[in-house]
């Protein structure tokens, strides 16, 4: 049934190579993409598509697997009454991605809170600073090998920045 959504067809025939997966689960589409066209796709899904709601962006800590992370964005159509996901998938080498702030403007908040929470760097952010945490906070406490008791109780493996 996702091969038949509208803004999957579309999708494909614009962003064809950029497209890694589509996937249907109990009526919810999702498109899992390159994180290198990211800003290209949302654009043309928020300009051609009438996506003009971006309900949130989040990610997915999959430890022990390559790629480690998943970016995740949540759409909605008003227009058209329709909801969207798309996934990008980040390597914990190089946790960057683009930003979306110039397509979306409340990607700011929901950006650093993922940068803030996950770790997940998104490159040209105006203002990519922690939301939630303090500033002299150490590591990103949703990331799944982070310790359960904070980074002063148990020794901590992660990467700390």
């Amino acid at each position: 049934m996702a091969e038949n959504n509208r803004a999957v067809i579309k999708l494909r025939e614009k962003f064809a190579s950029s497209i890694l997966e589509v996937k249907e689960f109990r009526g919810e589409v999702t498109v899992i993409v390159r994180k290198e066209d990211i800003v290209a796709l949302c654009k043309f899904l928020k300009e051609e598509l009438r996506y003009n709601l971006l309900t949130d962006v989040t990610a997915v800590d999959y430890l022990g697997k390559d790629p480690r992370f998943m970016v995740v964005y949540n759409l909605y159509s008003i227009p058209n009454k329709d909801r969207l996901r798309i996934k990008a998938p980040v390597t914990e080498g190089e946790c960057t991605i683009d930003t979306v702030c110039g397509v979306w403007t409340t990607a700011n908040w929901l950006e650093r809170e993922a940068y803030d929470l996950m770790g997940i760097i998104f490159k040209n952010h105006p203002d990519l600073r922690r939301i939630m945490m303090t500033d002299d906070w150490v590591g990103h406490p949703l990331r799944k090998d982070y310790p359960l008791q904070g980074p002063d109780r148990e020794p901590y493996k992660g990467r700390l920045s």
